[in-house]
């Protein structure tokens, strides 16, 4: 009796301990989770107090360059890689469509959109030409290139931006804080003060939102 009496003590001892462990875990992951989401936040809200400080003309300028470009009647073209190969997507469809306010379609065309062309183009050249391609063929003297790579050292966009310079295209580049290349072959670059891709790409979707929002109060002046 003494004995199922010592291990019905054993054993509920033993049950309270491994929730006291299981308990302490998931305390721990919990704080792991806070403070992941607290860094990424604080790393978002830096970055983008920096932009504030520091960026406000370049931003305001590159927002001009692509007014003046649709105001002559030219249009834009966009390409990236990956996630900017969706904000690519996202600033022509802005451009196309609307962003906030009613006004006339604006010509904008995602470079990366077409598979048959891409994959066409990657199999028959290679894919730094995927492109630089595209561009020989619809790039006109005055258009516009909105060239975006986190890195700054994407081949293929690298390759376009050259490409968009020979045929008359004007060049803005988007990139990081290591984004040196692309800054210096283009005509005006906004580089954000990162290196890691998830907070350059925030930075690169904000600022053609924002970018947006001027376009769409010219338009609504005129």
């Amino acid at each position: 009796m003494n004995r199922r009496r010592k291990n019905s003590s054993s054993s509920i001892a033993e049950k309270i301990k491994g929730n006291k462990i299981e308990k302490e875990k998931k305390t721990n992951n919990k704080n792991d989770s806070t403070g992941l989401i607290e860094n990424s936040l604080r790393s978002h809200i830096n970055i983008f107090q920096s932009l504030l400080e520091k960026d406000i003309e370049k931003i305001e300028r590159a927002a001009e360059f692509i007014f003046e470009t649709l105001a002559s009647g030219n249009k834009i073209l966009i390409c990236g890689n990956g996630g900017s190969a969706a904000d690519a997507q996202h600033i022509a469809a802005e451009f196309v469509g609307r962003f906030e306010m009613e006004r006339k379609a604006l010509p904008a065309i995602a470079l990366t959109t077409d598979t048959s062309a891409l994959t066409a183009l990657t199999n028959d050249y290679n894919f730094e030409r995927v492109f630089s391609r595209q561009i020989e063929a619809l790039g006109q003297k005055g258009d516009l290139l909105i060239a975006i790579s986190t890195s700054g050292n994407s081949p293929n966009v690298i390759s376009a931006v050259m490409t968009a310079r020979q045929v008359g295209c004007k060049t803005l580049g988007m990139t990081g804080a290591n984004g040196k290349k692309l800054a210096s072959l283009s005509d005006e670059c906004l580089k954000i003060p990162a290196t890691r891709t998830a907070r350059i790409q925030e930075g690169h979707i904000t600022i053609a939102h924002i970018w947006c929002e001027i376009i769409d109060a010219k338009y609504n002046k005129q």
